[in-house]
């Protein structure tokens, strides 16, 4: 089933006097919200023990958990050291996942830098085929790696490049980030059509098993002639995108994604205005 929820803790949950991961859950719950994922963005610094109580509290709650590995994960860069700590941020993210009673590792791909597009791609393509064989040798393949399409047009991270890279095996599955897909494309995801052009083309490369659950991230971006500045919430009239014309596609095309929301501030809040809004065309 279709879930919807936040990438982190809102400006209300603090403002309401909460400031603990361990109330997340409850106050996910009770906004009638279905997931959440927690962000190691600046570095995998859980440790177990508080992993495996989080993951209980989360149950008990009935909210389901993704983790977001750290931003510094680069698989194109040259440096066969760096890359060796990039296998690791998303191979710590995942054991971090399975304590916490979660299966999805959502990760940037990697930045072009200075390399060639063609051969930056090429270079991230052969380290996630070296990431699916660590993956398999510490026992993670139950797990679901979800490289993200990206916002700026120095990352790597487009549709296309997305769907090539999770042709590797059957445990990448897209995180497909629309705000950056808007962003990176200079507003161009505007009507129903448009979401069903690259979903489309999502399931022609790999197949509607796979897609059936995504992953989503989903908010309002700014953007300029080099792609994404920052995230927006749904109040905002420049930027897009509009969710409503995705839920449109979704439900023509019977997808049943993951969907975190990544506004800025009010991510519990425009979550289930997402939830509505679907739930309502869904009748």
């Amino acid at each position: 089933m279709i879930k919807f929820g936040p990438s982190g803790n809102s400006t209300a949950f603090f403002d309401a006097g909460k400031s603990k991961s361990e109330q997340s859950a409850v106050w996910v719950k009770e906004m009638g919200l279905d997931c959440f994922e927690y962000s190691f963005g600046r570095g995998v610094n859980l440790s177990d023990e508080k992993a495996l109580s989080l993951g209980e509290i989360f149950a008990e709650n009935g909210v389901e958990i993704s983790v977001h590995a750290p931003y510094y994960v680069n698989f194109a860069n040259v440096d066969d050291e760096m890359a060796e700590k990039s296998y690791r941020y998303v191979l710590d993210s995942a054991k971090k996942v399975k304590l916490l009673g979660g299966k999805r590792v959502v990760f940037h791909p990697a930045s072009q830098g200075r390399l060639k597009r063609e051969e930056a791609v090429n270079l991230t393509k052969k380290r996630i085929e070296r990431l699916c064989e660590l993956i398999y040798e510490e026992g993670l393949e139950d797990l679901i790696f979800c490289p993200e399409t990206m916002g700026k047009q120095g990352q790597i991270g487009t549709i296309e490049e997305i769907a090539y890279f999770c042709q590797t095996d059957k445990v990448f599955t897209p995180a497909i980030d629309f705000g950056h897909v808007n962003a990176r494309e200079l507003g161009s995801l505007k009507t129903k059509e448009d979401y069903l052009i690259r979903l489309n083309y999502m399931i022609e490369k790999l197949g509607v098993e796979k897609m059936k659950n995504f992953h989503v991230h989903f908010s309002k971006i700014e953007y300029s002639a080099k792609g994404e500045v920052k995230h927006l919430t749904f109040e905002d009239q420049k930027y897009g995108p509009e969710f409503s014309p995705l839920a449109d596609a979704l439900i023509e095309l019977k997808l049943e994604p993951y969907i975190i929301c990544e506004s800025a501030g009010t991510q519990d809040v425009d979550a289930l205005k997402m939830k509505e809004i679907y739930f309502n065309k869904l009748g």
